[in-house]
């Protein structure tokens, strides 16, 4: 240290001891503490105080410059939060009102009649009650600074300061206003099991929260949940790949918090790829979609997170036989909330029976063993900020990953192949949803999603690489605005921009090949629809319309205008019937690459219209429906007709003959959905028959109608849950007729006239495969740890009989020119085991 630092630290240390002996002079001097300035006070005037020590202790004030015993009395008052009560001549009481009694009376906007039950909070204490029958609520010893909040359903939540409500002798009306937000009425108030509930607008909601249990699953997987609906199932056992009244999976709409979704399963479809218990309800609509929703030819699957602040934190962890994942719900401040949720599979480093089964059923058919390390991830993030109570703004993140790295030896090579494919998702999007008057509201919507599907193929010795990528990237911004024309009628306008970007690349070093295929599609949509209620809430009718126009900057520019419409009517007690009908169209599609693409396993990638090969695709659908409900019994019956124009054979996954041809067709699907569901407190049982007849049209192919990829023609589900106490259980029987394939001739298979040789086909999709059965149980056991935590134990078997599904037939022409039959294969008996703690 230099002479010249040291001078300077010595100067530092004296000016800081010089104010400390300032502040101590200073101090000594002109403030005393509260104790001993009481204790003068009742030697020189004669007087007694009684007081709790922790009410003053601590309390120092400037020293009064006043002689008298009332002036110096006023003066405490004044500058300390005590008060002093005069007991008699010679004593007083001091105490603390830092704390305050508050009461109050709560009213409806015309302060005329009272409101019981609603709900008062006060914040800092983490206290809450109910108003009693008048209305009125109390409380003790209340912060005065803290913020009450008094909230009720139809009403808008107010905040109080503590100070304003002080019971002064008389307890303060307080006058809510009323809310007009509307709320989907519940028709069917549990629906095969408890948290499935049917609305008004004949979409289903799932109540993860609420859900029982449904055979074979033992935690709520969400897209496994929703295909226990009728007119809803996966012909290949996937997640990923649902297929909605007889669609392909890349007709359906799947949204998680507003964001449009390009991937949906881990384990290449076979685990749902969104954490049950972060999402907070799910929102199913096969037909009669309001005019807000794009896309979506065959359904649309919304999923929604949590938009409330918790009192308290909350959350649950637990893990079963194939991943790990953890979650809480976070209150930061009274009007800041975050959500936040991380899953992982230990696939990598741990085999499971489970784990065992499902790879048998991924890799079969690929270049994929056993031997390969694959795991997933998946990783949630919400911020809920309530700016006041008639703004709130929500910022949501999702990003998930599946990865998957292999080795292969090969005889005469020194270094093995080496093999590795990611699938990646990552979005981020944001809700401000406002009330600007009783009767206005407005919701604005962004978000942005970025899909990567890459694999990496190095062989010979690393002398040859192939690399092959998908990418998606879309932004979309969308404003909905909803005006209360009348008590019954609300009028919903809106406009939403979409950008659309995708690119498939393939490059190989040796030999020398580069494909990048890439393009950008823009889609303005307006939108506007009417929604009424009947007073007796007998009717309910929404007719809408949206027009769209479509942009691909380098091909084609296109207008189309889409009516919707969505009625229900109850005719007698508890008998309803309902019309739905809508029109739509998309922009993108998914092609299925047969070619060995992405390994052999992930053979979808996403593409854009470009209106020549492949033009919009254009769907009609209409459907009625009748329904009988009563708490114990439903039953219902759907009709329906849907045709969807614009399709291309590669968007199909064809297997035969016409694989290759790229023409252009249309489907049509008339279809009969049937449920029967008996329930009370402790049961549920129901039967479900679906029947689809589902053809194509391509004028270009011999013969030019055939049956559809996806015609299952009979689909049946016998099923039922039981409660026990704390242990329920559910047990199933599925069964669908089998789906259409192309054998080869019997007589001549191999064309041996072209070249290179071909398969000789029969009629395109003449045959059909074996029917599909398939029966599951499930089992889960709740138990109470503690006054804050509850366990939960679940166990599951999928396919107990172990039956051998066919779920596709398809052949290939070998080197010797001989035919090679490939089946892929359902999942066998597949265990699973679940433990959860929720706090």
């Amino acid at each position: 240290m230099t002479k010249k630092h040291l001078n300077n630290l010595i100067f530092l240390v004296s000016l800081l001891f010089c104010g400390m002996s300032c502040l101590a002079q200073n101090t000594t001097d002109n403030s005393i503490l509260l104790t001993d300035l009481l204790v003068e006070l009742e030697t020189k005037h004669n007087v007694k105080f009684s007081y709790a020590d922790k009410d003053v202790y601590s309390i120092r004030l400037t020293k009064p410059k006043y002689d008298a015993l009332k002036p110096t009395l006023e003066y405490i008052r004044t500058t300390t939060d005590l008060t002093i009560i005069k007991l008699n001549d010679r004593y007083y009481s001091l105490t603390n009102t830092s704390t305050i009694s508050i009461c109050g009376y709560v009213l409806d906007n015309f302060e005329e009649n009272t409101i019981p039950g609603a709900t008062v909070e006060i914040f800092e204490s983490k206290l809450a009650s109910i108003t009693n029958t008048n209305g009125k609520f109390n409380f003790e010893n209340i912060p005065k600074n803290s913020i009450v909040q008094i909230k009720h359903i139809g009403y808008k939540p107010m905040f109080i300061e503590a100070k304003d409500l002080a019971n002064t002798g008389d307890c303060k009306k307080i006058a809510m206003a009323l809310s007009y937000q509307e709320l989907d009425e519940v028709v069917v108030s549990q629906f095969l099991t408890t948290g499935l509930n049917q609305l008004k607008d004949a979409s289903i909601e799932l109540n993860i929260e609420k859900f029982g249990i449904l055979p074979g699953v033992s935690e709520p997987d969400v897209l496994q949940t929703v295909q226990a609906l009728p007119g809803i199932k996966s012909v290949d056992e996937t997640v990923s790949d649902i297929n909605v009244r007889g669609g392909t999976n890349d007709q359906n709409l799947i949204l998680w918090d507003g964001i449009k979704m390009y991937q949906t399963g881990h384990f290449f479809g076979l685990i749902s790829a969104f954490n049950p218990y972060v999402t907070n309800n799910v929102n199913v609509i096969k037909n009669g979609t309001s005019a807000a929703y794009g896309d979506g030819l065959s359904g649309t699957i919304a999923m929604q997170t949590s938009n409330k602040i918790p009192l308290n934190v909350r959350g649950n962890a637990g893990f079963n036989l194939i991943s790990g994942d953890i979650f809480g719900h976070i209150p930061i401040q009274e009007n800041i909330a975050i959500q936040i949720s991380a899953r992982r599979s230990y696939t990598d480093f741990l085999n499971t029976p489970t784990y065992t089964t499902f790879s048998d059923k991924a890799f079969q058919d690929s270049e994929v063993d056993q031997e390969s390390e694959f795991y997933f991830y998946d990783f949630t993030a919400k911020l809920i900020y309530e700016i006041n109570p008639y703004h709130q703004l929500q910022v949501s993140m999702i990003n998930m990953s599946n990865n998957l790295n292999y080795l292969e030896n090969i005889e005469g090579y020194s270094t093995p192949n080496r093999s590795s494919l990611n699938q990646d998702n990552s979005s981020i999007g944001s809700q401000f949803k406002s009330e600007w008057t009783d009767v206005f509201t407005t919701d604005l919507h962004f978000y942005y999603t970025q899909y990567g599907l890459d694999a990496i193929t190095v062989t010979n010795n690393e002398s040859q690489e192939l690399n092959q990528n998908n990418l998606v990237k879309e932004s979309s911004i969308k404003l909905i605005t909803n005006y209360k024309v009348l008590e019954s009628i609300d009028w919903i306008n809106g406009y939403e921009l979409t950008e659309t970007g995708i690119e498939n690349r393939t490059n190989i070093n040796q030999p020398p090949f580069a494909s990048n295929i890439k393009g950008v599609i823009r889609k303005h949509a307006l939108f506007s629809e009417l929604k009424y209620t009947s007073e007796n809430s007998k009717f309910y009718g929404m007719l809408g319309g949206r027009l769209n126009y479509f942009e691909n900057i380098n091909t084609f520019k296109e207008y189309i205008f889409e009516p919707r419409i969505n009625l229900s009517y109850e005719l007698f007690s508890n008998f309803k019937t309902q019309l739905l009908g809508e029109f739509k169209s998309q922009a993108t599609n998914q092609i299925i690459d047969l070619e060995q693409n992405f390994l052999g396993i992930e053979k979808r990638r996403w593409i854009l219209s470009d209106g020549d090969a492949l033009p919009l695709t254009k769907s009609k659908q209409g459907s009625i429906g009748f329904n009988y409900d009563t708490d114990t019994f439903y039953l219902g019956i759907d009709g329906f007709y849907k045709k969807v124009d614009g399709i291309n054979v590669y968007t199909q996954g064809f297997q035969n003959q016409n694989q290759f041809d790229g023409e252009i067709g249309s489907y049509a699907v008339k279809g009969l959905e049937f449920l029967i569901n008996t329930k009370n407190n402790v049961y549920s049982a129901w039967l479900s028959y679906t029947y689809n007849k589902n053809d194509y049209t391509f004028d270009a192919l011999i013969p030019t109608s055939f049956p559809n990829n996806l015609d299952i023609r009979h689909s049946i589900t016998l099923a039922g849950n039981y409660t026990i106490g704390n242990l329920k259980l559910g047990c199933g029987l599925n069964f669908k007729s089998g789906k259409p394939y192309t054998q080869p001739n019997d007589n001549e298979p191999v064309n041996n006239n072209v070249f290179p040789n071909e398969i000789n086909y029969e009629s395109s999709n003449s045959s059909r495969l074996p029917e599909y059965i398939r029966a599951d149980f499930s089992a889960v056991y709740t138990i109470k740890l503690s006054d804050k935590l509850k366990g939960t134990l679940g166990a599951s078997i999928l396919n107990f009989t172990n039956r051998k599904n066919t779920l596709n037939t398809y052949y290939r022409l070998k080197d010797d020119n001989s035919i090679e039959t490939v089946e892929r294969i359902s999942l066998g008996l597949t265990p699973n085991a679940s433990f959860r703690v929720q706090f």
